[in-house]
């Protein structure tokens, strides 16, 4: 499976209650268990009014979907090319 970083516009997204993160997360889980695919939901950040989202899945079209079953903005969708960090500066490059 691919990994997918999801962007989605949610003004007041970093004033949700608990209840309302629940709530979101209820219906998010409904919409992968309807896709009838391999779909994982990794985690979701919340910073200012926005949602970054990582899910992982086949293609970027399943994760529109999700966001359509759901009634999620899905207002960037990026596949994951490459992942890093402060370990990789003393990795050998072979």
């Amino acid at each position: 499976m691919k990994t997918f970083i999801i962007e989605r516009e949610v003004p007041g997204a970093s004033l949700l209650s608990h209840a309302e993160l629940k709530e979101i997360s209820t219906v998010s889980n409904a919409a992968v268990a309807s896709l009838g695919v391999e779909y994982e939901w990794v985690t979701t950040y919340v910073a200012g009014d926005k949602l970054y989202c990582i899910h992982r899945t086949d293609d970027a079209e399943t994760v529109r979907e999700h966001a359509r079953r759901g009634g999620f903005p899905a207002n960037l969708v990026a596949e994951v090319v490459a992942e890093f960090g402060p370990h990789t500066a003393a990795e050998m490059v072979g």
